[in-house]
């Protein structure tokens, strides 16, 4: 039975990229050694593509495992309680902008190391997630693998935005300063109950996601066309 959710797992996993990624380049920086010279060879303007495209995926994959976790695990009447704000998001506290207006004004520096803190700040509450999720008796392969799938994929997005920190920025190694694990004191009381807990995570996550693609696609739009880049 293993054996099959694995090979599952990886039939889902190349449907996606045939799908999704017929026009993006994998995105791995790290060579054997484990250092992320693989990007640095790479010209600015195309590892920039490619940070896009693979933070598109993540964020329609995202999309898509918070609707199913819904659908399958949340009563309707509890969907519109409070979790599905941004009181309750482990990264309410960061200074990031959140209007249309202030994530115009930001620097580039300040939309690069946006997406950084979010990048870092969501690895090690994907990998709970993951664990968690496991001990569904009834979570379907098709949730598990696409929760993994984005698990696998963020730390890669996160190699790829440091070399381009370093490219646009020239700045050196960046050190990890915004990560932070996830505890359950992280959490109000009203959603101790490990649904609402995992679907609290889940829907903050998406939310980072599409905030992490906005900046990215901002960024890129500044350096070909400053004067039409507006948010929608």
């Amino acid at each position: 039975m293993d054996t099959l959710k694995v090979f599952q797992g990886c039939v889902w996993g190349l449907l996606l990229w045939q799908c999704w990624g017929g026009l993006a380049y994998p995105l791995d920086c790290k060579d054997e050694q484990g250092s992320i010279s693989r990007c640095s060879s790479v010209s600015l303007e195309k590892l920039l593509d490619r940070v896009i495209q693979h933070a598109e995926l993540i964020y329609h994959v995202s999309e898509e495992s918070c609707s199913m976790f819904e659908e399958m695990f949340v009563p309707y009447a509890m969907r519109s309680q409070r979790i599905r704000g941004s009181s309750t998001c482990i990264t309410k506290a960061f200074p990031i902008p959140g209007s249309k207006s202030e994530i115009q004004q930001i620097s580039d520096k300040w939309l690069l190391h946006s997406v950084l803190m979010l990048v870092q700040s969501w690895i090690e509450p994907l990998v709970y997630l993951q664990t968690t999720l496991d001990r569904y008796d009834d979570a379907p392969d098709t949730l598990l693998n696409k929760t993994k799938w984005v698990s696998d994929k963020l730390p890669s997005l996160e190699q790829g935005v440091v070399v381009l920190i370093r490219k646009m920025l020239d700045e050196g190694m960046l050190t990890s300063e915004y990560q932070q694990t996830l505890m359950r004191d992280d959490f109000q009381p009203e959603v101790v109950e490990s649904v609402l807990r995992d679907y609290t995570l889940l829907t903050c996550f998406k939310k980072d996601a599409h905030k992490m693609e906005t900046f990215l696609k901002l960024l890129k739009c500044r350096r070909t066309d400053k004067l039409s880049c507006y948010l929608y």
